[in-house]
């Protein structure tokens, strides 16, 4: 199986959390906690489409690959 996440996107995902947990122990649950949690959210859905992104790229590749495949049979 192809790993999806790649290392730069999983040392954002580590820095965030930490930096959230970070926050939430030192501010405690206030409303700064919110915005931390937010960032961390807004992180990882980045992070989702980037990956969905490179999945359906992979997809489109391999159409063309055998749309391709096929009209070289045929030629």
């Amino acid at each position: 199986m192809k790993r999806r996440i790649d290392t730069g996107s999983f040392i954002v995902i580590i820095v965030t959390f930490i930096f959230f947990t970070l926050a939430l122990f030192t501010k405690g649950l206030t409303h700064d906690i919110l915005l931390e949690a937010g960032i961390l959210l807004v992180s990882v859905k980045l992070i989702i489409m980037g990956c969905r992104t490179a999945a359906f790229h992979d997809h489109i590749i391999n159409e063309i690959k055998k749309l391709n495949d096929c009209i070289n049979k045929n030629t």
